[in-house]
């Protein structure tokens, strides 16, 4: 087995998840997801090392050819050779900011499992439940809050993996979704998780994401969301396009649509959000709780020629003809 020393190996694939031992499955995921590697190649290299996955397997996941995704890990790997990236744990001194690196790759491969951004499938499964695997990983040996967090906020998002499309593989929003199809168990171990961590107030992003998901997991039924909860809690996060999205989402669904268009209004003037269907889907929502189907027409129709997925593009167009 590779020694303990701080010297890489020559090849991080090669250990895999073939060693039992799961401080060298720890210093392979931090190796992997190193700040000094680009964030694709950060993604892919922790699949292919830590994940088990095949180069095809990978290259499948991102939508590229296997060569192609080939070239990025073989350069990854020399990266780590050339620039001497230590093969470790970060010290206690710097484990916040590398971890928070670590996070950041699990997050986006799960993102990418939950909503893909191009193709006919609006979720991989198989991309999902390596995510939270990994996740689970982390989380086990070093359970600081915001892992924990991501893994508690994979699981409750997971949970309503089956009730998120029908039996043609169709979009089913949450608002209409049969939530006896959630998986139970996911969402009592996430909810546990939760439970188990300090107040989210003052946490980090991830925790209060879960806590959001939460909410929602806890209603029997979307008419009893709790939404100034959901908005208080997107409050507390940081200012991010996406956020600023959501949370005018949840301020229409708590003090009416029209104060949530006109947030959403600032965020399309600011340009912070181009070319994304999220902004005119949910202004076509909130237009059409408004009772203002022509406006929601028309953002409909932004939002189709946006949409990444057939899926989704699927769905809104069968929304924009019930507006008839």
């Amino acid at each position: 087995m590779h020694g303990r020393g701080d010297h890489p190996p020559s090849d991080p694939g090669a250990l895999a998840v073939r060693s039992p031992e799961w401080d060298d499955r720890l210093r392979l995921i931090f190796t992997c997801a190193h700040p000094a590697l680009p964030l694709d190649a950060r993604v892919a290299l922790t699949l292919r090392s830590v994940g088990g996955l095949s180069t095809g397997e990978v290259a499948r996941a991102f939508l590229v050819t296997e060569s192609t995704m080939a070239q990025r890990i073989v350069r990854a790997k020399a990266k780590i050779a050339h620039a001497g990236i230590p093969y470790r744990v970060p010290p206690a001194d710097a484990l916040p900011e590398r971890l928070s690196g670590v996070l950041a790759v699990l997050y986006l491969i799960y993102n990418e499992a939950y909503a893909a951004t191009s193709g006919e499938s609006l979720q991989r499964l198989d991309l999902a439940a390596e995510a939270i695997r990994l996740s689970r990983l982390v989380a086990g040996l070093l359970p600081e809050p915001e892992a924990v967090g991501l893994l508690a906020l994979m699981l409750i998002q997971h949970a309503r993996a089956v009730a998120r499309v029908d039996t043609e593989g169709e979009l089913v929003s949450l608002e209409e979704q049969d939530r006896s199809l959630w998986n139970s168990a996911d969402i009592a171990e996430g909810l546990d998780l939760l439970s188990r961590q300090p107040d989210p107030r003052n946490q980090g992003p991830y925790r209060v994401q879960a806590e959001i998901q939460a909410v929602h997991a806890r209603a029997g039924a979307a008419s009893e969301t709790d939404w100034p909860a959901i908005l208080a809690l997107y409050r507390q996060l940081p200012d991010t396009p996406v956020v600023e999205l959501n949370r005018a989402i949840a301020l229409g669904m708590v003090h009416g649509p029209a104060l949530g268009l006109a947030a959403l209004a600032r965020l399309a003037d600011s340009g912070r959000l181009p070319s994304h269907h999220l902004l005119p889907a949910a202004q076509a929502d909130l237009s059409r709780r408004a009772g203002r189907p022509d406006e929601s027409a028309s953002f409909y129709a932004s939002a189709i020629a946006l949409a990444p997925t057939g899926p989704e593009r699927r769905y809104l167009e069968k929304r924009l003809s019930a507006l008839g």
